[in-house]
């Protein structure tokens, strides 16, 4: 049982002064257990116990741990009446009725509240490869009246090693585990947050793998001591054996790659059942897993994540410079994490979430440095409002360009950040700019969502864009017909992706 702190408040003279107290379980996972506390008036803890006989104690009930074997539990504590200092410590007893040894003491006092403290419950975690996600939890002590936020990215060493490269200890984000990058929300009173990374169960024999989750850049609160925690991959393995044959392996990645996320019970059993309901026809199998996939970029989940986030990117830079598509996979990938969180199509109340989600990415979006270096909010509104049309290879209409420089209400310049925000959403809706770069997306997702890689990163041949030039020049031949150009096909028999998954 762990401690770390205590929030502290006045009250008026000859009152009992009251602090909240928060801590950490960790034991077996999936258990409930009663915490008991003992407060006694010692300055100094002695052998983790209290040196003289506990003047308070109390209990906290089902303090039940999550899968990882965590649970973070929290208590109000009044000092007695003319004790404003002492020790606090705690024990936790099973259902059994066993019972651990003290925790370490925590010192309490009745003065100024400590300013907000932000970090991960454990320095390291660990999840079966089969166990679908790691929960990593992260907590927030100190003075949590207000707001705070921090954020959060995994990383590896794997590097560019193939996903086929056994027994090293390093995990991929290619092969083992989806990228999480994010930024965690605390409102006021908020102590705890868990941050979920979906793991894939490939079919390595690969050993156990580890990755790293970083916090960064805690506004309204301090990073704590454990800023940076190991994740590890518990093998589950014995065999090398290729799970992305399986419809249900296949459909799943799909979830992960364009969604990042798991899939909805209904979403899996309907294109897991388009591919086995062929049954032993190989010539429809191939087929149904060829249109189950590109229903991943064609739908509307992507359509207004995803897609939404490139033609953002166009709208606001044009293309790369050098390069004929206008955003990389480093950038890509957090804001469509980002723009999609809890959106789920079909569930009850997803249009409210995925709204609220594009109006705070479009005001974050036009808050990068980036933007207002190419945007100065001293220019005037038609200058703006041209030079994203101009970007995304757009002639508006008299009407529709009036109608996005009134936005700015008759102002002189550019300074209302929402003005901005709604500007940029509106090109990017733009129609016929979704219209004239759907099929570009389309071959970049290939590479984006299959490969895990910019079209130019390695092993592409030439590290150019000739690959994704031919097959544009495929899909346009077609016109957009992506079973008769074979582009989707392509991608999900070719060995780079399969290798993804097993040998």
């Amino acid at each position: 049982v762990e401690i770390p702190t205590s929030n502290s408040y006045g009250k008026p003279p000859g009152d009992e002064l009251t602090v909240a107290v928060n801590g950490t379980l960790n034991s077996t996972a999936n258990t409930s257990f009663t915490v008991h506390w003992y407060f006694s008036a010692d300055t100094q803890c002695i052998t983790n116990q209290a040196g003289n006989r506990p003047s308070v104690t109390g209990r906290i009930a089902n303090v039940r741990t999550d899968g990882i074997g965590n649970a973070p539990f929290s208590f109000p504590f009044d000092f007695p009446v003319g004790i404003n200092s002492g020790i606090i410590n705690c024990t936790a007893t099973d259902p059994q009725g066993n019972t651990s040894e003290f925790s370490a003491c925590l010192a309490v006092s009745g003065g100024a509240t400590p300013s907000p403290t932000i970090q991960f419950t454990a320095a390291s975690y660990s999840v079966t490869e089969n166990g679908g996600s790691a929960s990593v939890v992260v907590t927030r002590s100190g003075d949590t009246s207000s707001t705070s936020t921090v954020d959060y990215t995994t990383s590896d060493t794997a590097g560019n090693a193939n996903c086929n490269v056994l027994n090293s200890g390093n995990a991929s984000s290619r092969c083992d585990y989806a990228t999480a990058i994010g930024r965690l929300r605390f409102a006021a009173g908020e102590t705890s947050k868990t941050i979920s990374v979906l793991i894939v169960d490939d079919g390595y024999a690969e050993g156990n793998e580890q990755f790293n989750i970083t916090l960064s850049n805690a506004v309204g609160a301090s990073l704590g001591a454990r800023s940076t925690a190991t994740v590890t991959i518990n093998d589950n393995d014995t065999v090398n054996a290729n799970p992305i044959e399986q419809a249900p392996f296949f459909v799943r990645q799909h979830y992960l790659d364009f969604f990042s996320r798991e899939p909805d019970a209904s979403g899996l059993a309907f294109w897991t059942n388009q591919i086995t309901s062929c049954g032993a026809d190989t010539a429809c199998v191939e087929l149904r897993r060829i249109n189950a996939s590109a229903a991943f970029f064609i739908s509307i989940e992507f359509q207004e994540t995803g897609y939404l986030v490139y033609r953002m990117y166009k709208a606001a830079y044009g293309n790369v410079s050098g390069t004929p598509v206008p955003v990389r996979f480093i950038e890509f990938l957090p804001d469509t994490q980002q723009i999609g969180l809890g959106v789920v199509v079909g569930q009850a109340g997803w249009e409210q979430v995925l709204e609220s989600n594009k109006i705070a990415f479009a005001a974050e979006f036009v808050a990068r440095s980036r933007f207002t270096a190419a945007y100065p909010t001293t220019g005037p509104p038609a200058q703006f409002v041209d030079t994203l049309f101009t970007n995304a290879g757009v002639q508006p209409s008299a009407t529709e360009r009036q109608s996005i420089i009134g936005e700015f209400g008759g102002a002189g310049n550019t300074a209302d950040a929402a003005a901005r925000a709604r500007v940029l959403r509106r090109v990017a809706e733009n129609p016929t700019l979704t219209q004239q770069e759907f099929n570009k997306a389309f071959v970049l997702m290939q590479y984006l969502g299959y490969l895990r890689r910019n079209p130019n990163d390695a092993p592409e041949p030439g590290l150019n864009f000739d690959g994704y030039n031919f097959w544009l020049g495929k899909l346009n031949q077609f016109n957009g017909n992506f079973v008769n150009a074979e582009m989707v096909k392509a991608f999900i028999v070719s060995g780079e992706y399969k290798q993804r998954f097993g040998p």
